[in-house]
């Protein structure tokens, strides 16, 4: 990045941007210097949590606060995240509640979440300071979990809610619902209940399928099923999906973005749909997904032609 001023800098307004970094890592820390400096450079105010600040070198201007709750973004236009998926995931935590939207930098090895590379650092900057992205809205799941008919436990996911197994030595045996109606029961090691974005994370893990961000569906995806079928499932975004936990079974585990856990006993029934509350995420480009899974994937394409002119 350059020393100099660059376009767009010394906005007329004030203007807050907060940045959230995976410091265990030296690459990490080195990048948030540089954006850091950069968006200072420009007159933008930069916000930090003091306990992620510790091994960053940081100018006086920086803010830090203490607190790691949603508020801390009050008053800042966007959030910045520096790191692998990981932490990509707790910054949609705090996107999602927030409402800020969220530029992912991808530190780590995949990052589907996120924008930009850690070569496009100061790209990032000279974006964020002229206000050249865009923002959109991705889909959501709400996790509900009843007990004996009770809600005990609600939860979100961007990417997706899975039930598993605890027990390695045991199968999980549940039954799928679907809109009311079930749908096949079995014994498995677990299910993927997970939005467009989540299927290029777990869901893809477990063999389902990659679906574009822009189609609105909920995916379904059996893990290891002992079953004839126990195919991968899409359903419209307004369907209700069940995963029941059978009595007599070991107990199970529920994970949502591999982040937040509940025990599931025998009997716990696991209800998702659509989220109420979308993430936001701030585009810098408009490269189709097409290109981006691609990249991503190291996909061959050579020997591709295109089609006829």
């Amino acid at each position: 990045m350059d020393s100099g001023q660059g376009p767009g800098c010394g906005p007329e307004e004030a203007r807050t941007v907060f940045l959230l970094v995976h410091t265990g890592r030296p690459a990490a820390i080195r990048s948030a210097e540089l954006v850091i400096k950069g968006l200072l450079r420009c007159g933008l105010g930069v916000r930090l949590l003091r306990h992620e600040a510790g091994d960053v070198s940081l100018p006086a201007e920086v803010e830090l606060v203490e607190e790691s709750t949603p508020d801390v973004l009050d008053g800042c236009e966007l959030l910045i995240v520096l790191g692998g998926d990981g932490t990509l995931l707790r910054g949609a935590e705090f996107a999602r509640a927030s409402g800020v939207p969220m530029l992912g930098v991808n530190l780590g090895r995949v990052g589907f979440l996120a924008e930009a590379e850690r070569d496009d650092l100061d790209k990032v900057v000279d974006r964020v300071v002229t206000k050249e992205y865009e923002v959109e809205e991705r889909m959501t799941l709400d996790v509900l979990v009843r007990t004996n008919g009770d809600v005990v436990h609600r939860d979100w996911a961007l990417n997706e809610a899975a039930v598993q197994k605890v027990s390695p030595e045991r199968m999980l045996e549940v039954v799928l619902e679907i809109d009311g109606r079930p749908v096949s029961g079995f014994g498995c090691d677990g299910i993927v209940c997970a939005t467009p974005t989540g299927s290029t994370a777990y869901a893809f893990s477990a063999g389902g399928p990659v679906v574009w961000p822009e189609v609105e569906a909920l995916l379904m995806v059996p893990i290891s099923a002992h079953a004839l079928f126990a195919k991968p499932l899409i359903t419209s975004p307004d369907s209700v999906l069940a995963v029941e936990v059978q009595t007599g079974t070991p107990h199970g585990v529920l994970w949502c973005d591999g982040r937040r856990t509940l025990e599931l006993p025998p009997s716990a029934r696991v209800e998702v749909r659509r989220g109420s509350v979308p993430v936001r995420l701030a585009r810098l480009h408009h490269a189709v997904f097409t290109d981006r899974l691609v990249a991503k994937f190291a996909l061959p394409v050579s020997g591709w032609r295109g089609a006829p002119h």
